[in-house]
């Protein structure tokens, strides 16, 4: 049986209600997250429930839950659900009250659901690469905030996957943002590039581990916005995301990216993040 997390209460599946006066049902109006599980165990957890808290003070919702109290709360969905390698993923909504644009009161609680599912490295797709398709950024100026609101997010996702591509990169006023479900990044004589993180984009916890690498393995480093063309003229190119880990971008609107495998950069790069993981599952043992 599958176990959920249902504020403050632990369910099989086939218990689990959502209401139909639930604001993230209505509006969207909620935030989330997802955390790595590598070999049973939580990846970068506290970054993940520290931007989770951010992002829902953003949109004026008080969690009852510090980050350590949500750690245990994934830790224990991932353990009862026996997940080795997989995600946690964790909403809260406004809460449930008749359909109402404005706050319904502050005696209204929070809605927080979760659970833990099985999502196996992807290992063919690291090693070999993706091809991707930019589209036009149509989303609003609060990226920062890892909203449900994820509509053209959706489309953009969609838009690529009939064009055969694996992720849509946004573009807005010409300037490249990051994808529909992950950060971008291009290299050039050595040097990584990357949009900085405003409320144009969200900070990607991956995102985060890579410039850290990038300190520890003298990379430099130039966070600041860079054009569609100057895009296509990058040596490397690659994206980040929980799921997606480090993954090679062999391909931009049909144009290859340098000779068309993945970089040396992109592949030193996993190979540290792949030492982080080792690293975790020895902390295990």
């Amino acid at each position: 049986m599958t176990t959920y997390f249902n504020n403050g209460t632990y369910l099989e599946k086939e218990n689990m209600n959502v209401s139909i006066d639930d604001r993230g049902y209505y509006f969207g109006d909620g935030v989330y997250e997802v955390i790595r599980v590598y070999g049973g165990k939580l990846y970068t957890a506290e970054e993940h429930f520290t931007r989770f808290l951010q992002s829902a003070k953003k949109i004026r919702i008080d969690l009852p839950y510090s980050i350590q109290e949500f750690i245990q709360i994934a830790e224990k969905l991932a353990s009862e659900n026996e997940i080795q390698d997989g995600n946690v993923y964790i909403q809260v909504t406004r809460g449930v009250a008749p359909r109402m644009h404005n706050f319904p009161g502050e005696q209204i609680e929070p809605m927080i659901t979760a659970y833990a599912i099985e999502n196996l490295r992807p290992f063919t797709k690291l090693e070999s690469g993706v091809a991707v398709k930019t589209v036009e950024d149509i989303r609003w100026l609060r990226c920062d905030i890892k909203s449900l609101n994820l509509l053209a997010n959706v489309l953009a996702k969609q838009e690529a996957a009939e064009a055969s591509c694996a992720e849509a990169v946004f573009v807005r006023d010409g300037i490249v943002t990051e994808g529909s479900s992950s950060n971008i990044f291009g290299v050039k004589d050595g040097i990584l590039y990357t949009h900085p993180a405003t409320n144009l984009i969200l900070n990607g916890i991956t995102r985060r581990v890579v410039l850290k690498s990038c300190a520890l393995e003298s990379i430099g480093v130039i966070e600041e916005t860079f054009t569609l063309d100057e895009l296509y003229k990058m040596d490397e190119v690659f994206l980040t995301s929980t799921t997606s880990e480090i993954t090679p971008i062999i391909s931009i609107d049909g144009r290859e990216v340098g000779n068309g495998e993945p970089g040396r950069l992109t592949v030193r790069l996993q190979s540290v993040f792949e030492q982080t993981i080792k690293q975790l599952e020895q902390e295990i043992n």
